[in-house]
């Protein structure tokens, strides 16, 4: 007995340890990021996440812990008999039979269950399952928000019509509660069926048997009950999730869902009702077989109803007839879903796309043209990484696209900021003191014009190096980056260790962090907390932290940005800003649910979608700022009223930050993949997908792949200037022509709208892998790729741009070249089409001088390329041999050639083997008189 207790006693000390330690952890935590929100002024942001979780769980826990604490309770005198009969006639047999020296384990097991330790039993279980159960439950806070914050659609259900804010903020919370009533009902009968189990079981010798005993029954008939009650609520609330079912010929409710399912459900719901009042009835008249008909029958009527009529119905009533039965609810289903992601808001306009351009209309439009994209960013990271990293602890992550005033002029640039990464630094440079508090921070951009290459097939660049060199127009006064995309670690600054800003020759300049919202180290309180949380006892001991300085975490945007805003869903692509002078990350997020009735979901979680949110993060400070940028949606509007510290209006961004803001890609993808569908607005045509469109695919290099949306400026037909737009061409299903595009506007009052232009459906306008295949089949460019390619020489096809100008279209495809022994492509060669014609040359220039003539606005000389021998002329500094006429080589090529074949016929192997090598020195020289 007292050895059980010892061993108990042990085990409670562990156990409270074990509990001490993670509330001192998670209390620990708790207060850092306390502290962390502090610095970026969103205290009250987290207290609301806080108290609401906290609220939840504390509320959830208690209401499990009363319900199952009271059910245990109501059986423990039943045990206590069944523990004491137990007792009284083991002590019977061991009376009449032998005489024990010692009590077996189990007379002392029994001998320890009384009242009190009862009661102390049932309190310990209740404790621990509802602890379990509020952890599971409380991550649904927002939900509860917003509940409470809800706020009407303005627009109504075709079939219950209720405002669409029932579905996605009301109904959510009723589902919540149903779940968590079933799930507490079903684990407390559960336990409570083992105690019942266990106390029978005892007279019987520990033989398996069934509940027998009156108070069994009633009671766990009660909890039977109750189950069937929220099962009734069920299939009450199942009604309203019918308006999105996935079996019909549509996203939401259809004719067997309406006339059928509905009707069921509504059925099953009282007889879930009637199935709970025949189990308490049969309390008192104590047939078994009553309840176990009326469970059954429920069961087989669900099938019946829920399953074998509708499939009848299905089959024999709508199959039949499919169309008429469904029209109304393929309706339904194309007014929501364009509500839901704003296709009804697109504009459509005709784009007589059949019209040949002249000189005069390229030198009536040089804005479009000179800010063609010749630069991919896959191919530019390359060369970005071998021109401007500098030094090895620099890393580029990633090229935006954006657009500038520079000489007055829109110019569309590409930009990436260079950010260090600890990770590339020697392993003899990998101390704490580099980690953590010399190497903090980035520094710089490099930025250059999407349309401009030098001599060696190089970008030009309007930004470079380290300190920045620059233009005028584009001021970079604070270089350093202490948040981006690569920045995991966390840093201190202030110390007396000074910050490694950029290295300058053989030395390098130092700086110290100038901002204050960073965690301040301000005493040894707050050092030990930081120091548990981060799991770093060196910072305890260095001492180089002072009370001045300060911790950076979370640095990386895509933690820090949604740590505030976990409610939000984000863009792929955050990017890089420079204004008045200093760097910063815009960021789209989204607003979203999955709860818009009659929506087709484009993912499962999602089939609803608005860009509501700007986010603004300071590279240097780590500030966050939220900007609402549609206050028309209501989800917004709802988180607004739940954090009302949080969201700024659009109005008050700075007005150099709000133009740089620009139609976001994510969403611009989701609504193009969805309009492919949802442009057809007669139900008929819908139906029978008679005009369905679908995405393009391109070559990229070698490789078919879907074309992704991207940005340009171009001068769209309605505009009265250039404008920053995001494209992406449409093509019917099956086909390969261009059938229309979509364009996402970004600047000025435009912001936010979409234009589909559609193209004139007798009229042939080619569409991406048309002019891919025409570029395949071109003899002369065929030619050269196939001369580069025997060469060792990898040929990267970069994106193919279909650039609408006045009333047509014209096609650019860059060609980058890399040498084997080379990492960075080279633009070589630029490929355009338009109408019948399409031609490659070294530049965009060239090449629109050879379709339109000379006379193209601003025509540029053909680059002077390096003398014979010189390095530069090709990828990898390739030696290149004297220069003489491509036809003349051609034809000695075509000579060598039938020379060897003539060698060949006769069995001449060495004659042959000799006009083959001649053959490919005339192949080389080829190859490097044509690049």
């Amino acid at each position: 007995m007292y050895l059980l207790r010892g061993k108990a006693s042990i085990y409670v000390i562990l156990a409270l340890v074990v509990a001490v330690f993670s509330m001192s952890y998670w209390l620990a935590s708790l207060y850092t990021d306390w502290l962390w929100f502090g610095t970026l002024n969103y205290q009250s942001v987290f207290l609301t996440v806080l108290l609401t979780e906290m609220g939840l769980r504390v509320a959830i826990g208690l209401l499990f812990f009363a319900f199952i604490l009271f059910n245990l309770l109501f059986t423990r005198r039943f045990l206590l008999e069944k523990v004491e009969n137990f007792q009284h006639l083991r002590r019977q047999h061991l009376d009449e039979n032998v005489i024990v020296i010692q009590q077996p384990p189990i007379e002392e097991w029994l001998g320890l269950i009384n009242k009190r330790t009862v009661f102390l039993f049932f309190i310990i279980i209740s404790a621990v399952l509802a602890f379990m159960t509020s952890s599971a439950f409380s991550g649904d806070w927002i939900t509860v928000q917003k509940f409470l914050n809800a706020t009407d659609f303005g627009k109504t259900d075709p079939i219950f019509n209720k405002d669409i804010g029932f579905y996605v903020f009301l109904l959510p919370l009723y589902q919540f509660i149903l779940s968590f009533l079933t799930w507490t009902t079903i684990v407390t009968a559960l336990v409570v069926a083992v105690i019942y189990f266990l106390s029978e079981s005892m007279l019987n010798n520990g033989r398996i048997e069934l509940i027998k005993s009156t108070q069994a029954r009633i009671h766990l008939s009660a909890l039977a009950a109750l189950y069937f009650v929220f099962k009734a609520i069920d299939f009450f609330l199942s009604r309203y999730m019918l308006l999105f079912s996935e079996t019909g010929v549509i996203y939401g409710a259809g004719y067997t869902d309406i006339n059928v399912n509905l009707l069921a459900l509504t059925v099953l719901a009282v007889l879930s009702v009637l199935t709970a009042l025949v189990i308490l009835v049969n309390i008192r008249l104590r047939r078994f077989n009553l309840v176990m008909y009326s469970v059954v029958g429920l069961i087989v009527t669900a099938i019946i109803l829920t399953g074998v009529v509708p499939s009848l119905v299905e089959r024999f009533v709508v199959v039949p007839n499919q169309f008429h039965r469904e029209e109304p609810y393929i309706a339904h289903n194309i007014e929501f879903t364009r509500a839901a992601y704003n296709l009804d808001k697109i504009e459509v306009a005709s784009f007589p796309a059949g019209k040949l351009l002249n000189a005069d209309d390229i030198s009536n439009n040089r804005a479009t043209v000179d800010n063609i994209r010749l630069w991919d960013w896959k191919p530019l990271m390359q060369t970005y990484a071998q021109l401007q990293e500098l030094r090895l602890y620099y890393e580029f992550v990633d090229n935006d696209i954006d657009r500038y005033m520079i000489d007055g002029e829109i110019r569309q640039v590409m930009l990436s900021a260079r950010e260090m990464n600890i990770d590339k630094l020697p392993a003899q440079a990998k101390t704490w003191v580099n980690q953590h508090l010399m190497y903090t921070h980035g520094f710089g951009v490099a930025m250059s014009p999407v349309n401009e290459v030098t001599t060696e097939g190089l970008p030009e660049f309007f930004i470079k190096d380290i300190p920045p060199v620059g233009i005028d127009d584009v001021p970079i006064e604070r270089p350093e980056v202490y948040f981006g995309e690569k920045t995991d670690q966390y840093v201190f600054v202030n110390t007396k260790t000074q910050e490694f800003n950029y290295p300058m020759g053989d030395q390098n300049v130092y700086t110290n962090w100038e901002g204050d919202t960073g965690i301040k180290i301000n005493s040894f309180f707050r050092k030990l907390v930081l120091a548990y949380v981060l799991s770093d006892y060196r910072m305890i001991f260095t001492g180089d932290i002072t009370p001045e300085s300060q911790l950076l975490m979370d640095r990386n945007i895509k933690v820090r940005v949604p740590k505030i805003a976990p409610f939000l869903k984000f863009d792929d692509d955050p990017y890089i800003v420079i204004s008045e002078g200093k760097l910063y990350w815009l960021w789209d997020a989204y607003t979203s649910t999955n709860m818009y009735p009659y929506s087709e979901p484009y993912q499962e979680n999602l089939n609803y979608l608005r860009n509501s949110v700007k986010a603004v993060v300071d590279a240097y400070t780590g500030l966050v700022d939220f900007y609402i940028a549609d206050p028309d949606d209501p989800i917004i509007q709802v988180y607004s009223k739940i954090f009302p510290d949080m969201f700024k209006d659009l109005d008050e961004m700075p007005e150099d930050l709000r133009r740089h803001i620009r139609y976001p890609i994510d969403l611009f993808a989701v609504q193009a993949s969805m309009y492919t569908t949802y442009h057809m607005t007669n139900a008929q045509v819908f139906y029978n997908k008679e005009d369905r469109w679908q995405l393009p695919t391109e070559v990229f290099a070698g490789d078919e792949s879907r074309m992704e949306p991207y940005y340009t400026v171009i001068e769209l037909p309605d505009s009265d200037g250039p404008e920053f737009v995001q494209i992406l061409p449409f093509t019917p299903t099956n086909r390969v022509n261009m059938i229309g595009w979509l364009a996402g506007r970004s600047d000025g009052d435009n912001y936010g709208r979409l234009l589909v232009y559609t193209f004139p459906q007798g009229e042939l306008v080619y569409g991406p892998m048309q002019i891919e295949a025409r570029i395949d089949q071109d003899g002369d460019i065929s030619q050269q790729l196939t001369l580069w390619s025997q060469r060792g020489v990898s040929v990267i096809r970069g994106n193919l741009l279909v650039i609408p100008i006045n009333n047509a279209i014209i096609y650019v495809e860059p060609l980058y070249l890399k040498a084997e022994q080379s990492s960075m492509p080279e633009l070589r060669r630029v490929i355009v089409a338009h109408g019948d014609r399409i031609v490659m040359e070294p530049t965009l220039e060239l090449a629109l001088q050879r379709l339109f003539g000379e006379g193209i606005g601003s025509p540029i000389d053909k680059p002077t390329l390096p003398s014979d021998g010189e390095a530069g002329d090709l990828p990898g500094d390739i030696e290149r041999p004297s220069v003489i006429s491509i036809d003349q080589l051609i034809q000695e090529a075509e000579r060598h050639f039938n020379e060897g074949q003539q060698r060949l016929k006769e069995g001449d192997w060495a004659g042959y083997g000799e006009s083959q090598n001649k053959l490919r020195e005339v192949l080389e020289r080829l190859s490097e008189q044509t690049i």
